[in-house]
């Protein structure tokens, strides 16, 4: 499953939504809003996409995940709109039969989540300076 949304990502959701009985495995990847980007304080982050493109990349990342792991369920979630330090801003759940596909296939999702996906971010910082750039650059 796929899925952009404006509203806070419930985690705990994400990860019940992947259980599956012949799963020995979840594993959970957060992606939150830090307060430093190098040396610069960050204040909030905007994030913004086209939506038909950016949930066919996230479909196609799924489905790739799928073809080289034993995944019992996996979700791709990533929030839109402003977000503050400490906000989630993506969420990656992957079941598998054992830890090591689990973490894999996770690894594997969010890496290709970050350099394929058309999201971008707007870094707003202390000093009231703000900069678009590609979550993956």
């Amino acid at each position: 499953m796929i899925r952009l949304t404006r509203d806070a990502i419930d985690y705990h959701t994400l990860t019940e939504q992947v259980r599956r009985g012949n799963c020995g495995a979840v594993v959970l990847f957060l992606g939150t809003v830090r307060d430093l980007t190098g040396e610069r304080v960050t204040v909030a982050l905007d994030y913004e996409a086209y939506p038909a493109m950016a949930e066919k990349k996230m479909a196609e990342i799924e489905a790739d995940t799928r073809t080289r792991w034993p995944v019992g369920d996996i979700v791709l979630e990533h929030r839109l709109g402003r977000l503050e330090v400490g906000d989630i801003s993506v969420a990656v759940a992957v079941s598998c039969p054992h830890r090591a596909q689990a973490f894999e296939a996770c690894r594997h999702a969010i890496d290709r989540l970050k350099e394929l996906v058309p999201i971008w971010k707007k870094e707003n910082w202390a000093d009231g300076s703000t900069e678009w750039v590609h979550p993956g650059a």
